[in-house]
């Protein structure tokens, strides 16, 4: 299938449009795509009317950011988007319309009827021609699923419980600069309603009338969509925490079957995209200051519970600006061209 990719795209034009080039997910999203030698001939970069006519280098070319009505007009074959839910709902379908594939990175799609929420190493067999607007799932749940994937095909999920300790990144550039500035002793815009530093907030994304907040119910649906099991038990909290390099996420997972952590600790090491970190002995587990930069998903301290039947713990790390976002975009991309579906 390599061999497939490299021939398909060397003879076809690629042309790329990366929508919300000047933000943080998308500075990331050309570090992925120069990093893995996305074979694009022509890159569109587009952000919001206050950064059109900014120039950008990448890979030694300067490029010039354009407007989404320019972009449309150019009739890209895909566009990443990450600018946000609003402009997503309003934008993608109009890039659709001209025959562009949309990958999305806003929750704007991921639970829509007919769209489909994408890991590729889960799950993308199920794209196909006709899939004109795709969803990135969100950065806490895609590192979940990444771990717990293998093993519910063993041993079948039952119930997940899930504490979160998010990075400031996930919120955004301001939340980021208010961590900065709070460590150096300077007051500046506040991204939380409380200091991050030497603190933790127990507040990711907005509260429900449940109590719930939006980032914890965005692990239960989008999980059972993406594993395609509406029957799984999930409950999550989820918390932010002043910490730059990554997600980390304690799970206690709950099987139909029996399972064997031995078989646990080899399918991890075997499944492609996780990288297991699990030797108490030599204090090896998983931690966002070393997952930083990295593409894979990092899983460790597998323990049974032994307070319940079928139970397992893990700690699951990943960069959530990588994994979380902008190489898993950049990954359903490479499945689009590999299974010839432009």
């Amino acid at each position: 299938m390599l061999i497939r990719y490299y021939i398909y795209a060397k003879f076809y034009k690629m042309k790329i449009a990366l929508v919300g080039a000047t933000g943080m997910v998308g500075n990331v999203m050309l570090k992925v795509l120069a990093e893995r030698k996305f074979p694009l001939t022509d890159l569109i970069l587009v952000a919001s009317q206050k950064s059109v006519g900014k120039r950008i280098s990448w890979q030694g070319k300067k490029y010039v950011v354009q407007s989404l009505d320019q972009a449309i007009l150019l009739k890209p074959d895909i566009a990443l988007f990450s600018a946000g839910s609003q402009c997503s709902l309003y934008w993608a379908p109009k890039f659709a319309a001209v025959g562009t594939t949309v990958i999305d990175n806003s929750s704007a799609w991921r639970m829509k009827s007919g769209h489909k929420l994408i890991v590729p190493e889960i799950n993308s067999s199920e794209l196909n021609a006709e899939d004109k607007i795709i969803a990135n799932p969100n950065c806490s749940t895609i590192q979940m699923v990444m771990a717990l994937a293998p093993l519910h095909k063993l041993y079948g999920l039952q119930r997940i419980v899930i504490s979160t300790y998010q990075s400031v990144t996930g919120t955004g550039v301001m939340a980021k600069k208010q961590l900065e500035n709070e460590v150096a002793g300077t007051q500046s815009e506040m991204a939380y309603p409380y200091s991050i530093f030497l603190n933790c907030l127990p507040h990711c994304d907005d509260f429900l009338f449940t109590g719930y907040t939006r980032e914890e119910m965005k692990l239960v649906h989008e999980t059972r969509k993406i594993l395609g099991d509406q029957s799984i038990g999930i409950t999550a909290t989820a918390v932010r925490i002043p910490v730059i390099g990554g997600h980390s996420e304690s799970i206690n997972v709950t099987f139909k079957k029996e399972f064997d952590l031995t078989t646990v600790r080899k399918t991890i090491s075997n499944t492609e995209g996780l990288t297991l970190q699990d030797n108490t002995d030599t204090n090896t587990y998983p931690m966002p200051k070393y997952a930083e930069g990295k593409n894979d998903v990092f899983v460790g301290r597998l323990r049974r519970d032994e307070s319940y039947k079928n139970t397992l713990n893990m700690w699951v790390v990943s960069d959530n600006l990588r994994k979380g976002a902008a190489t898993n975009a950049i990954q359903i991309a490479e499945k689009l061209i590999e299974k010839e579906l432009l």
